[in-house]
């Protein structure tokens, strides 16, 4: 038996130029909209997060302003860092241990929803400007 498909909520659009503004914690996502089982995420970052790992799924990053690094690390344990600025995008492939950093910025992620911005699995402690979260509504 098939069933109809229950109608979404058209969502307002979003201004990413002005989102940023409406919050100043960093590293603590905030989702702006959904594309079927997607957050669309935007997050103020500076200083380092912490190395963790997403398991089943790809990472996209789009820098929105500003400078954002990603070390990521191999299986053999090497390392290597990619530099992004400003409208640089960059996907870091499921299963990649990566720690993001930056001296300012903010970027945009794509995820599934339920994603935790720490990952499936971290290493160290979670630094106290970190937010381990699955997104908060814009403020």
């Amino acid at each position: 038996m098939d069933t109809e498909p229950v109608p979404q909520p058209v969502r307002p659009p979003v201004n990413l130029t002005e989102a940023p503004a409406s919050f100043r914690d960093v590293h603590s996502p905030r989702i702006v909209t959904r594309v079927n089982d997607y957050d669309v995420r935007i997050a103020h970052a500076e200083g380092e997060h912490v190395w963790h790992v997403h398991e089943d799924t790809d990472e996209f990053f789009l820098v929105l302003d500003g400078r954002f690094d990603i070390a990521l690390r191999d299986a053999d344990g090497d390392e290597r860092t990619v530099a992004l600025n400003k409208g640089d995008v960059f996907v870091v492939p499921r299963g990649t241990e990566h720690k993001p950093s930056s001296p300012g910025g903010s970027i945009l992620m794509f995820e599934p929803t339920g994603t935790a911005s720490t990952g499936d699995r971290h290493e160290g402690e979670i630094p106290a400007h970190v937010d381990s979260t699955t997104g908060r509504a814009p403020s």
